[in-house]
């Protein structure tokens, strides 16, 4: 089976990448830049280059390939809306696959997405779902809600570092999970008539509030977080202002997440026929708990390291400034005799 990774570079397709070829199947993925996604091919996989909202680069990429994995999404740094990238791009994408004669196509939406109309990103997947759906595509749709791997730069670094974690009110809960084991179900679709046409959540066991990650992060390091209360009203303020500019309506898109988070209601779902259908054993999945440990054993462990090695640093520089004082001593003594 000839794959097509579209989204390679990020946090998820790079797993679903290294999955992918791990398991043998020949990979080729789709990046804006050969040079940033140098280390896919590194790994293993075919690079060609393309873009989403150039649907004329998209038939070569789809060329002798079997099975797409959709993971791209835009990013807050990209210039491009999220409507001309997850709607109008995904829509190129999977007609490009139609016609291709693509045999499986395994798209990555948000879980809840249809309860929240209001919110671009959300309204734009779901729809992206239902446009899949009357494709004609054999398809699998996957609805994570959270990856743990963007903890680390929102709560468990600035732990560390004593700088402000920012904290709306009462945010919902969010079933976070490892994109390594993301990967496992993307993966685990490919070969599984089962999962053919159906659409399943991909969540963590467990729904974590933000007090209880920053509690979490406080155990592990031993250090006290620094909390800054944001006040949700700011956010809608500045989203309206973005409204009005341009250049900001990305920004607003962006910003009207945070409504999904400030609602109160958990991100989370019930994983049982998801395991049972996958065949994947919930004990393999990693916990938010083991997650976090593992990363604060490592970073522990380097910053006493560092640590020994500056305590070791200065001893060996007291001892080479030790003979310059002894022979100042020694010849003051002389002097006073």
């Amino acid at each position: 089976m000839n794959l097509l990774i579209v989204g390679a570079t990020g946090t998820l397709g790079r797993q679903i990448t290294r999955r992918a070829l791990d398991e043998g199947y020949k990979v080729r993925c789709l990046v804006r830049s050969l040079r940033k996604a140098a280390f896919l091919k590194e790994w293993g996989a075919e690079l060609v280059q393309g873009d989403l909202c150039d649907a004329e680069t998209l038939p070569p990429a789809l060329a002798g390939i079997t099975a797409v994995i959709d993971a791209a999404t835009t990013r807050p740094t990209d210039s491009l809306s999220i409507r001309k990238v997850d709607w109008d791009g995904k829509v190129k994408l999977i007609q490009a696959a139609q016609s291709a004669g693509v045999e499986r196509y395994i798209f990555f939406s948000i879980l809840d997405a249809e309860k929240y109309p209001d919110v671009p990103l959300m309204d734009i997947k779901h729809c992206t779902e239902k446009f899949l759906a009357e494709s004609g595509l054999n398809y699998t749709i996957l609805r994570p809600c959270g990856f743990m791997q963007g903890l680390i730069g929102q709560y468990a670094i600035p732990t560390l570092e004593k700088q402000a974690i920012w904290v709306m009110g009462d945010s919902a809960a969010i079933a976070y999970m490892d994109t390594q084991d993301i990967a496992r179900f993307a993966i685990a679709a490919l070969n599984n008539p089962a999962t053919v046409n159906q659409t399943y959540p991909v969540v963590g066991a467990k729904a974590w509030g933000a007090y209880e990650i920053i509690r979490l992060c406080e155990r592990m390091s031993g250090r006290e977080a620094k909390i800054s209360r944001m006040p949700i009203g700011l956010l809608r303020a500045v989203q309206k202002t973005a409204r009005f500019f341009q250049w900001g309506w990305n920004l607003a898109d962006r910003l009207a997440f945070t409504e999904v988070i400030a609602s109160g209601r958990p991100l989370t779902a019930d994983m049982t026929e998801t395991y049972k259908t996958f065949g994947i054993d919930p004990q393999e999945i990693t916990t938010l708990e083991d997650y976090m440990q593992e990363y604060f054993s490592r970073i522990m462990k380097k910053l006493k390291e560092l640590e020994y090695e500056r305590e070791k640093a200065k001893e060996k520089a007291r001892k080479k400034r030790s003979p310059f004082k002894s022979a100042r001593t020694s010849s003051a003594e002389k002097s006073s005799e």
